[in-house]
């Protein structure tokens, strides 16, 4: 199985202070505190990383340094400690421009995260574009958070989803795809990564063919950006969307990077404080960008804190983790194949860290609560993705989930804990 490194173009990092050491996934472990605690009295073996990913203390330590040292509010005062905050708040907009190498820190918008990136595009892009008989196309698998919106949105104005379906290996149908346009195609919305098969979409190729019919494109990149390099401007898309909480940072934070020239015309998701110019009762100016998205007080401590996974990312050989994750990732298919009826879902040639499995008839819930009691923590259920459930005509799955600090031993307890699910079954 390829690793997506050797599929894709990446783009180097800005240069840091120093030299990332090389890769060692021991001192990385060192990193996250919550990694050297027990479970059910077993060491925690932490395979939830599709949900959310563990903190190093970089990020611990800004959050708490920023309410310690320089707790303010931002763009609103005159004191010391606003404006310290306010730096703060906007160097971290700069780190995410830089880390996705987007044209100008004006195309970052801090959002709560995916989902919330997302529904402002549908609730102003959307709304503003998007008319009766008009189409949206999305794939067979999404995530509900790129599904529920544009469908809400449909609804409203008579639209309609157009879907780009799936083999069974969890590979988008191109050819399929590239019938689906009409001249009534608004958007194509898709994910980069499935947060259920892992499978690396060919992002830039479906931007480059919907660009072949005017059309724009956002990308769910939730799952991407905690396991490669994405570089907007190579991808070529008007909208990408991504979480904190899956990139080491706190949750509550994430970002819509959208091409400036895009949201310029778009009009404000939310009025309140910020996102404004000049305000009466009888007209309103809106600010300029970003503001005119950001209405009210941001999430100033999660931001501080995503600045501080992107220095942490920044200071790592991050592209040695990625081989490493690739690695893990192969040897993890190699051993679960040693475990009789377990069925794997998703087996694209090029695919990360993602391991969503069936184990005969035993429900997920049954698989993971056993398994905790191992200290091992997996997910179980429809993982927010019930077309692809319905796909391989299952209610649920159990989905281990990898990231850089996890080892060929947490991996052995997750395939010791799968043959003690069987033996209790029978």
């Amino acid at each position: 199985m390829s690793s997506p490194l050797d599929i894709l173009t990446l783009q180097p990092p800005e240069p840091a202070a120093r030299p990332a050491p090389p890769f060692d996934v021991r001192r990385i472990r060192a990193d996250f505190p919550i990694l050297g605690q027990q479970v059910q009295g077993q060491p925690l073996v932490y395979l939830d990383n599709g949900a959310t990913a563990q903190k190093p203390r970089a990020v611990i330590d800004a959050l708490s340094h920023y309410y310690t040292d320089q707790n303010a509010n931002v763009h609103r005062g005159v004191h010391h400690l606003s404006q310290i905050a306010t730096d703060a708040y906007e160097a971290a907009r700069r780190k995410v421009a830089t880390f996705i190498n987007a044209a100008s820190d004006r195309e970052i918008i801090f959002v709560r995260g995916t989902t919330e990136g997302i529904n402002l595009i549908a609730q102003t892009f959307g709304r503003e574009q998007i008319g009766e008989g008009d189409e949206i196309i999305i794939t067979e698998m999404e995530h509900h958070s790129n599904i529920v919106p544009w469908w809400m949105l449909c609804r409203e104005k008579g639209a309609k989803l157009r879907v780009i379906p799936m083999n069974d290996r969890g590979e988008l149908c191109l050819d399929t795809y590239q019938t689906l346009f009409t001249s009534r195609t608004k958007l194509v919305s898709i994910i980069h990564i499935s947060n259920v098969l892992g499978t690396v979409n060919p992002v830039r190729e479906i931007v480059q063919i919907a660009h072949a019919h005017g059309v724009p494109v956002h990308i769910d990149g939730a799952q991407a950006v905690p396991h490669q390099r994405v570089d907007v401007r190579a991808l070529g898309c008007e909208f990408y969307t991504f979480s904190g909480h899956k990139m080491f940072a706190p949750t509550g934070i994430g970002v819509l990077y959208g091409s400036e020239t895009y949201l310029d015309t778009m009009p404000p998701y939310q009025g309140g404080g910020s996102m404004i110019q000049s305000v009466d009762f009888d007209n309103i100016t809106y600010g300029n960008l970003p503001n005119k998205f950001e209405a009210g007080t941001p999430n100033i401590a999660g931001s501080i804190g995503l600045g501080a996974a992107i220095d942490y990312l920044n200071s790592i050989d991050f592209d040695g983790a990625a081989k490493y994750e690739a690695n893990l990732l192969e040897y993890a298919h190699d051993v679960l194949r040693g475990v009789p009826d377990l069925k794997m879902l998703g087996t694209a040639e090029c695919k990360v860290g993602v391991l969503s499995f069936t184990l005969s008839d035993i429900h997920p819930h049954d698989v993971g609560t056993i398994l905790d009691q191992a200290g091992v923590a997996v997910r179980a259920g429809h993982h927010c993705a019930q077309p692809v459930m319905k796909h391989y005509d299952i209610p649920a799955a159990t989905r281990a989930s990898l990231s850089f600090y996890n080892t060929r031993e947490d991996i052995d307890a997750l395939v010791s804990g799968l043959h003690t699910v069987r033996k209790i079954f029978g």
